[in-house]
């Protein structure tokens, strides 16, 4: 333990020089206020074309909620333009049509622990994949890849009888597990890591006596840590989006959010206010996830485009 600290001091001055030995695009150019050099500010155009991909991006929602705030009848009547006075109506009836909250909880469970599980075991292969030296590493990380190409749809049935096999069929272990690791973020990470993390620091960390999973978890992982919020906020929406395998897996009475959603279209008749309105209910947390981890989300994008 006593080598902890020294592997953190070592650390610490191996970036302090790589930031000194990296040169600064800033030093010896020299402030243009309104020459030719000066960067010019974003005009009417840019704006105008931000302003419209956020308009259609917030669109579906907006349908969504203003449909689900009317009655059942309100299509058949028209196009409603305005919200109407329904929505805690339509609400209510999604609570009492299907388990709402258990399937709320389900998924939370679901995407957190997928997220978690993708996070640390992607980290732990782009580290291997992009520092370390082994016989066939090129060749696995293509073969990593190339599996990206296969349609998910092609292993469900052995997938399916895997969990069979295992008696996970119905529980939550059936989705949890074929999700634990991704190609994609293997490949995230190993593409971020072998251009963020220097060699000369992991070199410096080990000739000072750490192992290289000390290497990974004092040096690697901080590194690794603006990638490893994108890739864990997008695979989170990602698994509680995911409606595919749930539906086949899951029993209708321990569903994920998707699975129960699906469920208040099985009578003849669709309300389409009330599947509107659950809708609205189950995307209100990825809302508030996205508000909370947008200022990280900005920060992975704008390292990556730097790094890029």
């Amino acid at each position: 333990m006593s080598s902890i600290p020294m592997i953190r001091q070592t650390a610490g001055k191996g970036a302090a020089m790589a930031a000194a030995n990296r040169p600064n695009p800033r030093a010896g150019r020299p402030r243009n206020r309104g020459g030719a050099g000066d960067i010019r500010r974003p005009g009417l155009l840019t704006y105008g074309s931000l302003g419209a991909v956020l308009l259609a991006s917030l669109f579906p929602l907006y349908w969504s909620f203003l449909v689900g705030s009317h009655d059942s009848t309100a299509l058949s009547r028209g196009i409603p333009l305005l919200p109407g006075g329904n929505f805690l109506a339509n609400a209510a009836k999604v609570f009492d049509s299907i388990p709402f909250w258990k399937a709320m909880g389900n998924s939370i469970l679901v995407s957190t622990v997928t997220a978690a599980s993708v996070v640390i075991f992607s980290t732990l292969a782009g580290f291997a994949f992009a520092k370390l030296r082994f016989r066939g590493s090129k060749g696995l990380l293509v073969f990593v890849i190339a599996t990206m190409a296969v349609p998910t749809q092609l292993g469900v049935v052995p997938l399916f009888i895997v969990m069979a096999k295992l008696g996970w069929t119905g529980t939550l272990w059936a989705v949890i597990v074929p999700g634990i690791v991704t190609a994609f973020g293997v490949f995230w990470m190993t593409q971020y890591l072998r251009d963020a993390l220097p060699d000369e620091l992991i070199e410096a960390v080990r000739m000072d006596g750490a192992s290289m999973i000390q290497a990974f978890w004092y040096v690697g992982l901080p590194a690794a840590r603006p990638a490893a919020a994108m890739l864990a906020l997008f695979t989170f929406v990602a698994t509680w989006t995911n409606f595919f395998w749930p539906f086949i897996v899951l029993d209708p009475s321990n569903p994920t959010l998707p699975v129960a959603l699906q469920l208040l279209q099985a009578a003849h008749f669709v309300d389409y206010s009330v599947v509107l309105a659950g809708a609205v209910l189950a995307t209100i947390p990825l809302l508030l996830l996205f508000i909370a981890a947008g200022r990280q989300l900005v920060s992975g994008i704008m390292q990556g485009a730097v790094k890029g």
